[in-house]
């Protein structure tokens, strides 16, 4: 069943799909190097690093389709709207093509409902028109919360939404990204992100609505499907 599904979605498709991970606060230059080769090789959607390393990665990953992403507000989302708005703009001006930040999930569950849409939105703004994808942590949520996270990002010109930053107490879930899909539909992408380790999690994320998966084990993944 496995391989059928996943000759379906074919090597081409799933590899387009990734954004090669690697968020360790002990990442190394060299370790983020091979990070950005690897996906150069499989020809990943993106390599996602944090702030420190977007220049080193917008440089390795130079006239390529691989796009340099940055965190912001990571892992917590708890910086400051200010703060979160010029680390994007400062991720942007280093070679950062695509950007995730992280809710005000306090907020949130404040019901602050503006003061997350508006943390948003100027995260979206400071990005100058680079793809923002916004993370509501939906391991600490209710369904209730995460259907209005995903409501706040698309009133705030995010373009995707995303499960999880993988620091928190769960991971991506099939029932969180159908959900997400539900709420967003085609109007925002939905990136899965969390835990996401073998091809059969990738494929599983794919067919419940996700468009991009965000993982460390790219390459592992990647050798694991058929042909």
């Amino acid at each position: 069943m496995e391989t059928n599904v996943a000759s379906a979605w074919n090597r081409s498709r799933i590899t387009a799909c990734i954004d090669h991970t690697l968020l360790k606060p002990i990442a190394t230059d060299e370790q983020v190097a091979t990070l950005c080769r690897e996906a150069l090789e499989s020809n990943f959607a993106s390599v996602c690093v944090n702030p420190c390393h977007i220049r080193l990665a917008a440089s390795e990953l130079a006239y390529s389709p691989v796009k340099a992403c940055s965190v912001i507000g990571f892992p917590l989302g708890a910086n400051t709207t200010r703060i979160k708005a010029a680390e994007a703009e400062l991720a942007v001006a280093e070679g950062a093509g695509e950007v995730d930040m992280v809710i005000q999930v306090g907020a949130l569950k404040s019901g602050r409902f503006f003061d997350v849409e508006e943390d948003i939105r100027q995260v979206v703004k400071a990005a100058g028109g680079v793809l923002v994808k916004v993370i509501i942590e939906a391991c600490f949520l209710t369904d209730a919360e995460k259907v209005t996270a995903c409501r706040l990002a698309m009133n705030a010109g995010a373009h995707f939404v995303k499960t999880s930053t993988g620091f928190g107490s769960g991971g991506a879930t099939v029932a969180d990204v159908r959900l997400m899909r539900a709420t967003v539909g085609p109007a925002l992408g939905v990136k899965a992100s969390g835990g996401i380790r073998t091809l059969a999690d990738v494929l599983a994320m794919l067919e419940a609505g996700a468009n991009r998966i965000g993982t460390s084990a790219g390459t592992e993944i990647l050798s694991q499907v058929p042909g």
